[in-house]
Formats: structure tokens, C-alpha cells, sequence
């Protein structure tokens, strides 16, 4: 596997922070859904810390693996692809990245309104970027939900893509962010039909 992403698939780099953000977000929604309901004690405020270091990590993250696209490029399009699909996902990728930005700093700005202390696990103190303010963390934390709902709209959305090509399509979207192998690809399906019909041939038409 190379580090590198190629024109015909990603790299190992990005498929590590790829999936290693997915796993991120998924903890990061179990625990928003579940820590509200927690008994006021150690262990509330143990998972509200956690949950606030793993989303300083997710943009952590985020922001190393655009430096990295930046750097390594991306894959060109499938081949045979139809450009409306390209500009779908072109337009999904955007939008999940920005709400990758957005709702840690959201929380961010929450928990400085708050008065809170921000560290991330334990290890580093995270300082304040707003003053106290009650309106404001009113506000942020309507953002912040807000947001995580339609993050998690996209993510299913992307992800239904990613398995409806491998399934129906049987291209290789989803298998050139995995391991090498790991998916098996039909090379002999044919392509998905494209924005235009190829020529017929006039011997051949109804």
C-alpha cells in the first residue's frame, strides 16, 4: 500500500484518518445522545470531557487530512461515473468538511460561554475564545445540535452512495478507500450509463 494517494485510488494515510474520523463521529454520537441523561456525578463530568477531547481531536484531524489532500492530491473520478453524481458527492464532501469544522467549534464556543475549562485529555489547557456569556451559549448549543443532525444526515447519505456504487454500480468508489483487496471489484460490469447515450449504430436502430 502506498502512503501517496494514486489517480486510481487513496493512499494509506488517507484512508487512516478517513476511517480513524469515522470511528470518531460515531463515538461522538453515542456519547452526545447518551451522557445529557447520566446522574449528576464523577462520571458525567468524566464523559462530558471526553466527549469534548474527542471532538478537539476530529478537528485535529480534519484539519491534518485537508493539509494532506492538499499535499497527495486525490483520485480522479471513477470512470464512467455520470457528472451529476461527481457534483453530488463534490458537494456532500464539502459540506461534511465544513460541518467537521464547525460543531467542535461550536462546542468550543459553548463551553467557553459556559465558563467551563476546556482540556484535552488531560493533557493540555485549551483556552477560552469567548467571554462568559449565557445568550451566546444558548445559541451555540442550538448550532451545535443542529448541526450534528445534518452531519448525520450527510454521513448516511454518503455512505448509502459509497455501497449503492459497489453493490449497483460495481465500481470501485468504495473499495479504493480500503485496503487493497479487501473488496473485490467487477471489473467485467458494465459501466454506469453517463449524462449522454453512446451513438447507436444505424444498421442496429429501431
Amino acid at each position: 500500500m502506498t502512503l501517496k494517494n494514486t489517480p486510481d485510488r487513496w493512499g494509506g494515510v488517507s484512508q487512516l484518518l478517513h476511517w480513524l474520523v469515522v470511528v470518531l463521529i460515531l463515538t461522538m454520537a453515542y456519547l452526545g445522545l447518551t451522557m445529557g441523561d447520566l446522574p449528576n456525578g464523577p462520571d458525567k463530568i468524566q464523559t462530558y470531557a471526553l466527549h469534548k477531547s474527542i471532538g478537539i481531536t476530529i478537528l485535529g484531524l480534519v484539519v491534518l487530512r485537508l493539509l494532506w489532500r492538499l499535499y497527495a492530491g486525490t483520485p480522479r473520478p471513477v470512470p464512467g461515473s455520470p457528472r451529476w453524481q461527481e457534483r453530488i458527492a463534490g458537494l456532500t464532501h464539502f459540506a461534511i468538511y465544513a460541518l467537521l469544522f464547525a460543531i467542535p467549534l461550536s462546542g468550543w464556543v459553548l463551553n467557553s460561554a459556559a465558563g467551563f475549562p476546556l482540556q484535552w485529555f488531560h493533557l493540555v489547557n485549551l483556552p477560552y475564545i469567548v467571554e462568559k456569556n449565557h445568550d451566546l451559549h444558548e445559541l451555540a448549543e442550538e448550532a451545535h445540535e443542529l448541526m450534528f443532525w445534518l452531519l448525520v444526515v450527510l454521513v448516511v447519505a454518503h455512505a448509502a452512495a459509497a455501497f449503492y456504487h459497489h453493490l449497483f454500480q460495481r465500481d470501485a468508489t468504495l473499495a479504493r478507500m480500503l485496503p487493497r483487496g479487501w473488496l473485490r471489484v467487477d471489473d467485467t460490469a458494465p459501466a454506469p450509463s453517463t449524462d449522454t447515450p453512446p451513438p447507436q449504430d444505424p444498421d442496429h436502430a429501431p
